[in-house]
């Protein structure tokens, strides 16, 4: 099981030179047997890309050379001369071919795309996303909850702003004295002018 840690590197693929060589042993081997041994170009290329596919397609190849088998053994003569004989005689030989070309194609593809991720990771690209792996998450762990972005609305702003209007000054309303503090200055006057008064006539009768 796969967490969510790093990708493992890319193995370096084997050589062009080598790869030709097993696919030419592979594929005489199966012809050489006349079509009893196709299967084994689809164990090699089932263990090569781990995939699913490719090791239900290998089961299929095996049920169908173990059919052609018994449908050929079946033959009372060494000539084939009945339907089930003649059906295995197809099963043997359009299961050979159909192998062979798939097994090419494919393995073909596969060592391509690890080539490609080899060399991307060789210049520090991140390598491809194979389709032959899945990356599985452990039961129970779900994976970290990113919030939206928060985005501000944009404010519509208008085209010719007004300057504010001037307000007039308001004029402060005339303070008036208050009555009572005006007789209050009017009676000391009064009193003022009263004691001149009296002061000028005792200066007056001195004389």
């Amino acid at each position: 099981m796969q967490g969510q840690g790093h990708a493992q590197p890319v193995q370096r693929p084997p050589h062009d030179a080598v790869l030709v060589l097993l696919r030419v042993v592979f594929v005489a081997l199966g012809v050489f047997s006349a079509g009893f041994l196709a299967w084994v170009m689809m164990l090699r290329l089932a263990v090569v890309t781990r995939r699913s596919v490719d090791f239900g397609l290998l089961v299929t190849v095996m049920a169908a050379d173990i059919l052609s088998v018994v449908l050929l053994a079946s033959e009372p003569g060494e000539e084939v001369h009945t339907p089930g004989g003649y059906l295995g005689i197809t099963l043997l030989f359009g299961g050979l071919l159909a192998t062979v070309v798939y097994y090419l194609a494919a393995d073909v593809r596969h060592f391509q795309r690890r080539r490609e991720a080899y060399a991307a990771q060789a210049y520090g690209y991140p390598p491809p996303v194979s389709p032959y792996t899945t990356t599985t998450t452990p039961l129970g762990a779900q994976p970290p909850h990113t919030p939206p972005p928060h985005t501000v609305p944009p404010v519509s702003r208008p085209s010719h702003a007004q300057p504010p209007l001037a307000q007039p000054p308001i004029p402060a309303p005339p303070q008036r004295p208050a009555p009572a503090r005006i007789e209050q200055v009017r009676a000391e006057l009064d009193e003022l002018s009263d004691y001149l008064r009296k002061h000028d006539g005792r200066d007056e009768g001195g004389r």
